[in-house]
């Protein structure tokens, strides 16, 4: 549980100044990642444009456009893939760190979006590390093709190429972002590739051979735009780092659809967890202060694959609408659940998480009584202990029921304004899963939120 040694003084505070929470960070926490403890769409985007304000730079460290974090701002409302969420902070830099996997097309549309509403992107607020791999269209039609091979079987991908970019990443078959500097090599590297790449799109699933020629001309159309952001951003980041700059490292999905911890093979590609954020960051000899998990007041999940507590008919439609349970990315409707305390409190195990932020709170308002998964129940055995593979796959949910609190508390902003049935609910989460609860979401809105 929480430490109340010295130590923890170190941590964040907050202070009163004209009636607006300004957030002072410690020294201890100059370097501090914000993860999912679940199967993500916690609420991730919307906590990193909060707590923003107090750092100097923001990383995106892993992923591509296979998720999106929703963010809501005096600015309106955006959905971000790419791009870290600290774009919509004026003075903030953003990184896309060398662990992401960029379709630079998608990359140029969700750019022009933004700065279509005002939001200034230039190279002294983004910058994107030379070492990123590009998706390609041919990595987005072999995720294609082999989602429809699976049909009845298929993992439930996004359809964005993201494990054929990875695939090809650890292959050493792969664009780096550095490639678009020099043209001539460029050129030939692709050729090889796309050879190479035809001989499982046409001998493999029998599609239509990709063109090299049309893969070159995609990146120049939407990679020449982009040259000016290209950085070194290790050496950029070393120096960040040397000269005691405040850096937060923003996590794309969560601990369950990470490639060694999740639910394979019904995860990302990539890992998601917070030890991962330094070397997808690219400064691998870096060391994190602190972990802010994110963990939402129910469960959602989007794709396939396991997912214990899940809800189901009017009961499940009833959360997700309340809750605006789409995803970000694709549109799809998101599976919904109760918080699942087994899984939760595995992913603030593997995330190594010191605080958390509880987001939704104000969804469940509605409820008479708020369900609760506390355990699994596996070939007649209950256990808390988070399974994987064919156990998990057998788990049953056992449910207890809270009080609900049946009020509107969106416009709660400081932790006695809340109803004790919901204070209840924050401190019985807060111990089930074995970590503080600093922050808690009433609201999508940037000022609606408790620090406890």
């Amino acid at each position: 549980m929480w430490s109340r040694t010295a130590g923890s003084l170190k941590r964040a505070f907050s202070t009163l100044f004209r009636d607006r929470l300004i957030f002072v960070i410690g020294e201890s926490d100059m370097l501090t990642a914000i993860v999912g403890t679940n199967w993500g769409d916690e609420g991730k985007g919307r906590m990193v444009d909060l707590l923003s304000s107090g750092y100097d730079i923001v990383i995106r460290y892993q992923g591509g456009n296979n998720a999106g974090h929703t963010v809501i701002n005096d600015k309106g409302k955006f959905i971000l893939n790419l791009l870290p969420s600290g774009i919509l902070r004026e003075n903030t830099v953003n990184v896309m760190g060398c662990g992401m996997v960029i379709d630079i097309e998608h990359l140029y549309n969700e750019t022009k979006r933004l700065t279509d509403k005002g939001i200034s992107i230039t190279p002294d607020n983004l910058k994107i590390s030379e070492k990123a791999i590009i998706c390609m269209p041919y990595h987005r039609l072999l995720d294609n093709l082999e989602e429809d091979r699976l049909r009845d079987r298929a993992y439930g991908s996004t359809r964005r190429g993201i494990a054929p970019v990875y695939g090809d990443k650890y292959m050493k078959k792969s664009i780096r972002i550095m490639d678009l500097l020099s043209p001539e090599t460029l050129e030939t590297k692709v050729r090889n590739i796309v050879q190479w790449k035809n001989l499982m799109i046409e001998g493999g699933y029998g599609a239509e051979a990709v063109d090299a020629d049309e893969m070159i001309a995609w990146l120049h159309e939407f990679g020449d735009w982009l040259k000016p952001y290209i950085s070194n951003t290790t050496l950029f980041l070393a120096d960040a780092v040397r000269s005691g700059k405040k850096i937060m490292f923003e996590a794309q999905l969560g601990a369950l659809k990470d490639i060694d911890f999740g639910i394979v093979p019904y995860t990302s590609s990539s890992s998601t967890i917070a030890a991962y954020a330094p070397i997808g960051a690219g400064i691998p000899f870096a060391k994190l202060d602190s972990v802010i998990g994110i963990t939402k007041a129910y469960s959602s999940a989007v794709g396939e694959g396991p997912f214990t507590a899940e809800m189901f008919g009017e009961e499940a439609d009833k959360l997700r609408e309340a809750g605006g349970e789409y995803g970000a990315a694709t549109g799809r409707p998101r599976r919904v659940g109760p918080l699942d305390i087994v899984a939760s409190r595995y992913g603030v195990l593997v995330q190594g998480a010191t605080e958390i932020a509880l987001t939704k709170l104000d969804v469940l308002s509605y409820m008479d009584k708020i369900p609760v998964c506390v355990a699994y129940e596996i070939d007649g055995e209950r256990t808390t202990d988070f399974p994987l593979g064919d156990r998990l796959d057998r788990a049953k949910p056992v449910i207890e029921y809270l009080e609900g609190f049946k009020t509107d508390i969106s416009g709660c902003r400081k932790q006695e304004d809340l109803p004790k049935a919901a204070l209840d609910y924050v401190k019985y989460v807060e111990k089930a899963i074995g970590c503080r609860i600093k922050y808690v979401s009433v609201g999508p809105s940037r000022d609606q939120y408790i620090v406890m």
